[in-house]
This record gives structure tokens, sequence and C-alpha cells, in this order.
């Protein structure tokens, strides 16, 4: 008898998520050096962690022998002293995509339904049909949430919705207003979810706070793995009412966030110089890339993000269809990791994390070398 025989049916048609390469992993491939190679798929912060993150790692490290503190303690009082709320109120998961997973545990079953953008984070669908329920797709406008038709449709089915701001693959956000005005008119069975993962880096970001002091069901989810610079830590955190909360604690696994990751958070969330350049630098770099492919006449998805959509594709043409797959591959094998959109419904597409101004600079390079 076949392992596969086992298990439950849905795990053999279950999509896998496919991440970015690592920078190791392409090397031993296309046999590069890999301090010759630029990644730029995955919009990880290219300055790192801050010195003061750092330093806090390293003195964890020490107690290595004892185990985490698994309330997170010190690190939901430090977001409630910077976010303004209760630390009962804030729940610090292995990535803010262990707190979605959670979300599944706690709310869904075979038959319920889950409203999300196309295309949002992939990771919404994928914890969605892990338990059974059904991911209901509304395709973006202007490469932006339609939030008129998420609100459309809501069913009696419907558990969860999902909105991601600014939204990964495309960077674009929507309006505070916009925002709290479809959170306050959610039905009473539904629960929605705020996906806040590069609020820091955009300059009008919105507050999503008022929703909490409401006792609205809404739950908003943020990560260190972005400006903080440290997603090989795995730590995000989610906030909201402090009963949603401990709903959700009862889901979480003990002990589920080192305690490496929360010394580092801690002195992240302290190091508001380091957070400061780093919008800074992004700013800058967005600006270069934007300037970049304007002169390159490439279309580009204005993003509030740390990364920008790229259009190296052309639609008149039979090969506009693999261009994106055909110029990620090329520029892959001369060092560039970006990442391809197929997967997201866009194959003319690119993804490209912002890097530093020299990483910009080799990205155009390259871009014009494997284009001709």
């Amino acid at each position: 008898m076949k392992f596969e025989s086992l298990v439950k049916p849905a795990v053999l048609t279950q999509p896998v998520y496919e991440p970015g390469k690592p920078i190791e992993e392409v090397a031993r491939e296309l046999g590069l050096q890999p301090d010759g190679i630029i990644k730029l798929a995955s919009n990880e912060n290219p300055f790192g962690p801050s010195p003061k993150a750092l330093a806090a790692a390293q003195h964890a490290l020490r107690h290595g022998a004892l185990y985490p503190d698994g309330g997170c303690f010190a690190l939901r009082q430090k977001l409630a002293a910077v976010r303004g709320l209760g630390a009962d109120q804030f729940i610090v998961g292995n990535g803010s995509n262990e707190i979605i997973e959670l979300l599944g545990h706690a709310l869904l079953g075979p038959g319920d339904d889950v409203v999300m953008a196309a295309p949002a984070f992939v990771v919404y669908k994928l914890v969605t049909l892990v338990f059974g329920a059904n991911a209901i797709e509304i395709p973006l406008v202007n490469h932006r949430h339609d939030l008129k038709q998420l609100a459309a449709a809501i069913t009696p089915r419907t558990k969860l919705v999902y909105v991601c701001s600014p939204n990964n693959p495309t960077g674009t956000a929507n309006t505070e207003s916009d925002l709290l005005a479809f959170a306050r008119a959610l039905p009473d069975h539904v629960v929605g979810v705020f996906d806040e993962a590069y609020a820091e880096y955009d300059a009008s970001a919105p507050d999503l706070r008022p929703l909490i002091r409401e006792g609205r069901k809404v739950v908003c989810l943020r990560t260190f793995s972005k400006i903080y610079g440290l997603a090989a830590l795995r730590v995000g955190y989610g906030y909201a009412t402090a009963d949603i909360i401990a709903l959700l604690n009862r889901m979480r696994q003990p002990f589920n966030v080192n305690a490496i990751a929360q010394a580092a958070a801690v002195a992240a969330l302290d190091d508001t110089e380091f957070t400061a350049k780093c919008v800074r630098e992004n700013r800058a770099g967005m600006v270069q890339l934007e300037q970049g492919f304007t002169a390159r006449k490439l279309e580009w998805v204005p993003s509030v993000a740390n990364f920008i959509l790229v259009k190296v594709g052309d639609p008149s043409t039979s090969s506009g269809l693999v261009a994106g797959a055909r110029i990620f591959d090329a520029l892959q094998r001369r060092g560039v990791i970006v990442r391809p959109m197929k997967s997201y419904g866009m194959p003319e597409w690119l993804r490209i994390t912002v890097g530093t101004r020299a990483q910009n600079e080799r990205l155009l390079a390259e871009l014009d070398a494997v284009r001709g």
C-alpha cells in the first residue's frame, strides 16, 4: 500500500508554494559564484537587520539551551507601547504566515468560503484549500483590490475575507477611508483580515487601529521579514481585539517563536533611525527603477511597497506569453534572481525587489543584455 493512499484526498491536489530560490541554490545549479549573485526576488531588505537587532540576537544565542518565552511577553509589551494597544491584543507568530494558518485552524472547514483578491499573496489560497474551504477570488481592478466586488462576493458561507494593502505582488494600496468603510460594513459572521506586511514602506499607510478599538471582527497582520530585515528568523504578528487573540492562541503551538527572533524583533522596534533610513533608501531605489524602466519603454505598476512589477513581454508577438519566464531565466543565468509572475496569472511580468543603488544599476544593465 502506497503512502499516498493513506492521506486525505485534498493533500494530493494541494498546490505547493514556490519561494524565490536562495542564492546558494542558484550558484550550485548554474555553476556561479555566490558572491556574484544578487537576489531581488523575495522582497527582502537589502540592508539587512539593524545593528541593534543583530546585537540582541547574538546576546540571546548565549542562552540557546533554554526554551523561549512561550508567550512572547517582552515583544508583546514592546508592540503594545509602539502601536498604542494592549499587550493582550497581539499574537506573535513564526512569520505572519503562521497567523494565517491559525485563522484557518480556528475558523475554516469544508464548505466554508474565503474571499480574496487575485492576484494576491498566494498563501491565503493555499491555507484555505488545506482546510477544505473554497477560495473565492475577485480580480483586481487597475492592479488594486476591488473592495466593492469583494464585499459583493460575501455570502452566508463566508468566514474570512482577505485584503492585502499594499498588495503582493502589485505593490498597490487602498486608501484608509475605503478600508475603514469596507471593514465597518462587513457582516457579523465574517472576519476581515488585513495584511499590512509592507505598510512600513508606505508613507500614507492606513491606520486600522480604530477598528480594533471599536471591537470589530478584524485581524491585522504585520511582519519583521521586510523592513526590519529579519526574514531568516521568521517572526511576525497580528493585532485584534483581546477575545480574538485569545481564541487564536488556543490554536498556537507552544514555543512557536524562538528566543533569538523575539530578542531581535524587540531591538528592531527600538531602532527607528535604521527603519527611517531603509524607507529613504527604498524610495530612492524605487525612483531609480521607475526611471530606468521608463527609459527602456517598459510598462510598470506604481508601488508603495519595496518591490515593483515590470512588464517585459510584448503581447503583440507570439513570444509575449513566455517572455517573463524567458527573461527571468536569462537574468538568473547572469546572477540576478527576480520573481516571474506566471503563477500569479501575469506571464509577461516580473516582480523585482528594490535593492541597493548598485544592485538596481546591475539589474538594469543585465536587463538590457538579456533583452538584446
